[in-house]
């Protein structure tokens, strides 16, 4: 067999594929067997009708070539997708152009391509991630978080402001409506919560005070209505912090002392700003990336990858058992809703896809054979089946140049969160040595797509054997 690529227009790419006139008497030899072996002809045990009475049954002997034929073409196309290095996005169109009827057999394959997209200027990009030194103050703000858990509230003379803890008795008049009624209740001045409107009736507020205003409530309907509220100031408490000492840290902690406390704070806030500098860099690097293409992305990549959002939104709703229905009605979406947003998801998530191949290609990063190998044992591995099976399998539904693509694009990934310079809000440059400290090389986040692990390049493997099959 032989196959060659040409492009065509709108990023498709034409496969002319020869079959030789002896691989073409195989495929029939091999259809007939596979025929024998299912019908059912008197006279004739399963897989012993001859060939003679075959081609009768079938009516004729090019019934069995044709269908022959559209036996061989799914492992042909697959080879030759193979053989060129083509990635295809969709199923192929096929024409068989020549020998149909006897010979060798030709036939075009035209299948969608991903275009290459344009990323001017990607040597140069800058992402913005929050500091990670901690300062003294970041210290502070800890400890003092740490105080207000030993807090103590006592009463004092002097009007109620933000933060004060005030005793009250509360009572709204809901028209038509069960009326609402709290005592001693403990609210926090400035907190925002429950009534509208008492935040700003309490600053000022003293011990005796009687407060009334009008204000929206929720009846039991939900439904907000105009109601008048009345409010009896009992008593205005003050939150006393500990002094931050070596007797409280060792009450506070597990440390002796407030210098060993301070210590152990630092770690923490370093721990978490690291974490979440190096998670930020994964998505706005990519981030960066993809702002750069102004190419219009195929319909087909983006309209699979919402069917496959789709999917993946039902599973999990599935899960919990939890019905589309019940999903929009607890987000406040529509279905439209729903689908814009998950467009808009894909549509990205397709062009960080593009820019990191166009990457790839930029910087020609290449998966070497044995790079791939080793990517195909650990796949086989980790999905607890033989290697050579696995390879077998993705030879045979055409997928290998896609296992490549996607590794090429992981090696881009690399590439970019090494060379995108990085700053904090302020611009003063940020240690690149201390993010990459216990990150994987090969870590994606925020647009990218990550890529495919075992179980799913083997299911992407299946899929495409029933989609062939479907399309004989």
């Amino acid at each position: 067999m032989r196959a060659t690529a040409s492009p065509v227009e709108g990023n498709r790419v034409r496969l002319s594929v020869e079959m030789d006139e002896d691989e073409v008497d195989q495929a029939v030899r091999q259809t007939a067997r596979r025929l024998a072996g299912e019908l059912r002809v008197p006279g004739f045990r399963p897989g012993k009708v001859p060939r003679q009475v075959l081609e009768a049954r079938l009516g004729g002997s090019s019934v069995l070539r044709e269908q022959a034929i559209r036996d061989a073409l799914p492992d042909m196309y697959a080879q030759a997708v193979v053989d060129t290095e083509v990635d295809p996005i969709a199923l192929p169109d096929i024409d068989i152009v020549a020998g149909a009827d006897k010979g060798g057999v030709a036939f075009d394959a035209v299948v969608e391509v991903r275009p290459t997209v344009a990323i001017p200027g990607y040597a140069g990009l800058v992402v913005t991630l929050p500091g990670i030194e901690v300062s003294d103050e970041d210290v502070d703000a800890q400890v003092d978080r740490l105080r207000e858990q030993f807090g103590e509230l006592v009463g004092v003379e002097r009007p109620a402001r933000d933060g004060d803890h005030v005793t009250i008795d509360l009572r709204g008049k809901r028209p038509g409506d069960e009326d609402v009624h709290v005592e001693d209740y403990l609210y926090e001045v400035g907190s925002g919560t429950d009534v509208p409107g008492l935040d700003d009736q309490l600053r000022g507020s003293v011990t005796g005070d009687i407060l009334e205003f009008t204000t929206d409530l929720p009846t039991a309907s939900g439904a907000q209505t105009e109601s008048s509220v009345k409010v009896l100031v009992k008593e205005v408490k003050q939150k006393v912090l500990p002094e931050p000492t070596d007797e409280w840290a060792a009450e506070a902690s597990e440390f002796d002392t407030l210098a060993a406390l301070r210590d152990d704070l630092r770690s923490q806030v370093s721990r978490v700003r690291l974490s979440q500098a190096r998670l930020l860099l994964d998505e706005r690097a990519v981030a960066a990336l993809v702002d750069l293409v102004d190419d219009a992305v195929p319909e087909s990549l983006v309209e699979s990858e919402v069917q496959e959002r789709v999917h993946d939104l039902v599973h999990r709703l599935e899960d919990r058992n939890m019905k589309i229905e019940h999903f929009l009605s607890a987000s406040g979406q529509t279905e439209e809703d729903l689908m814009t947003g998950l467009r808009a998801g894909a549509e990205r998530s397709v062009k960080a896809d593009l820019a990191l191949r166009a990457l790839a290609d930029a910087e020609d990063l290449q998966i070497s054979d044995d790079e791939l190998e080793r990517y195909l044992a650990d796949m086989a591995a980790q999905a607890g089946l033989d290697s050579r099976q696995v390879r077998a399998r993705i030879d045979r539904s055409g997928r290998l140049p896609a296992v490549r693509s996607e590794q090429r694009k992981a090696k881009a990934v690399t590439w970019l969160l090494d060379h995108v310079e990085l700053v904090d809000e302020n611009g003063n440059p940020i240690d690149r040595t201390a993010l990459r400290a216990g990150t994987g090389a090969e870590a994606e986040g925020g647009d990218s797509l990550p890529p495919a692990s075992p179980d799913d390049e083997v299911d992407s493997v299946d899929k495409e054997d029933a989609d062939m099959e479907t399309a004989r």
